[in-house]
């Protein structure tokens, strides 16, 4: 969506200050409402609610910090969907705190820079969209697969599923990467579903789980008689995804003479069965994936170039779990619904504070497939409790989690997901070499947003 159509509504009762800055985002393309009180703001959000939300914070006719607060707390209860960017004079860092664990998608300090507000208002408009291309991929997934739901909210995980939903339209290869366990196949499958293809085939094949001789044969099928056992002919999986889409699974342990093959198959649409004389044609979206280095794989001579650059048509990396750790309570809550089936009552299980800590700490280095299988253990073992308790986690016993200074035992869960948010925005700054402009925006932050984070988290 784009910024013409985004609706900001402005609350604040200098009006020399809504008339600057409402002309600036009108200027700017954004369809701004104006209010000077809390009783104006509530008239403003019972029509058609605002996407993006300027909020001072000591509005009339109470004029406090408190008060305003609760105007916070309003707003978000009456517009749930919208970002609000507290902008108030009253800079303490306890308020700006404050704001955050309200719901504050940032907060901004008077006197503003106009450019700094014009950024942090784009920002919230494209985290909106990102956010908005996750529920509409979410839910054409989740109905051709109900069990297969892609939940998440973390900056890195909406980028990923961002670009999934802008490339799936096209015929471009898409190669996938991240650790195992990160959603490689759910992220193809909703390619799939999006794309032109939905309605034919999505043929998956693992090309390190078969030696090479079936590989090929159950790539491109073979003839009967071609070789022993060969009783009658078979059709491989590039004929069988005819017309829809082929996922190459663990792409970097497919042998090297099967490669070329493969890159012809891409490349001309054309494949040869084992023992035939002729070739046939094919229409195959190929989407791959793997958990390895193909750059270094090539290097090192075990994956051709040629096929590397035809395959990352376009590459989408999905991030490990430790780099979605604000997720973890979302995707854990996530499983433990769709395990309510293996439990006692047929009911959903719930997280107590001391096992949302556990997971927090845990390094989760079989990434979804790890808390997935976690959960449904937990929901098994709880039994007949409402709550799963640390003790239902397999690795609370010989494997205890990693402390963190953070998040400390018997800390609160405010606490807890402050201390994911600290380790989020650290990874951040790590994978950006310190550049905080670009750590920022991968974060889905303006600058100024994530150096108040980093002074409120002792980072800076």
């Amino acid at each position: 969506m784009t910024a013409a159509r985004r609706r900001v509504l402005l609350v604040d009762d200098d009006a020399a200050f809504r008339k600057v800055y409402a002309g600036l985002l009108r200027d700017a393309g954004y369809e701004v409402s104006e209010a000077a009180d809390r009783d104006g703001a509530r008239k403003a959000l019972e029509g058609e609610p605002p996407e993006v939300v300027l909020l001072d914070l000591m509005l009339p006719p109470d004029g406090t910090v408190e008060a305003g607060l609760q105007q916070l707390e309003q707003v978000l209860a009456r517009a749930p969907g919208a970002k609000v960017v507290v902008v108030s004079g009253a800079g303490d860092t306890r308020h700006m705190l404050s704001a955050v664990k309200i719901g504050a998608y940032d907060f901004l300090t008077k006197p503003v820079d106009p450019d700094v507000l014009l950024v942090v208002v784009e920002r919230a408009a494209a985290r909106l969209g990102l956010e908005a291309q996750v529920r509409s991929l979410q839910a054409t997934l989740a109905q051709a697969r109900p069990d297969r739901a892609m939940v998440g909210e973390s900056p890195a995980f909406l980028a990923a599923v961002a670009m999934a939903e802008k490339i799936a339209p096209s015929d471009l290869p898409v190669l996938v990467t991240g650790e195992n366990g990160t959603g490689k196949e759910l992220l193809a499958r909703s390619v799939h579903q999006t794309s032109r293809r939905k309605d034919k085939a999505f043929v998956a094949v693992n090309c390190g789980a078969l030696p090479e001789n079936l590989l090929e044969s159950a790539l491109f099928g073979h003839v009967k008689g071609s070789f022993t056992g060969a009783t009658r002919d078979h059709k491989g999986l590039f004929a069988e995804a005819d017309g829809g889409t082929l996922f190459l699974d663990e792409v970097a342990d497919m042998p090297p003479p099967l490669q070329v093959k493969v890159l012809r198959a891409i490349e001309y649409g054309e494949i040869l069965p084992v023992g035939a004389d002729r070739p046939s044609r094919v229409d195959v979206r190929v989407i791959s994936a793997t958990h390895q280095d193909l750059l270094q794989a090539q290097r090192q001579g075990a994956f051709r170039e040629d096929l590397y650059w035809r395959l990352k048509g376009v590459e989408v990396r999905l991030p490990s779990l430790r780099e979605r750790a604000a997720d973890i309570p979302l995707l854990a809550k996530h499983f433990l619904n769709q395990s309510a089936q293996l439990t006692t009552d047929g009911r959903p299980r719930l997280l107590s504070d001391a096992a949302l800590e556990a997971l927090a700490q845990h390094p989760w280095p079989g990434n979804l497939r790890e808390l997935r299988h976690e959960m449904q253990r937990a929901a098994v073992l709880a039994g007949d409790r409402r709550e799963i308790q640390p003790e239902d986690l397999s690795f609370t016993g010989a494997e205890r989690p990693r402390p963190s200074a953070d998040g400390p035992p018997g800390s609160t869960l405010q606490e807890k997901i402050e201390s994911l948010e600290r380790r989020e925005i650290e990874a951040a700054l790590q994978k950006h070499n310190n550049n905080r402009t670009h750590a920022a925006a991968a974060l889905g932050l303006s600058r100024q947003g994530l150096l108040k984070k980093l002074e409120r988290y002792g980072l800076g």
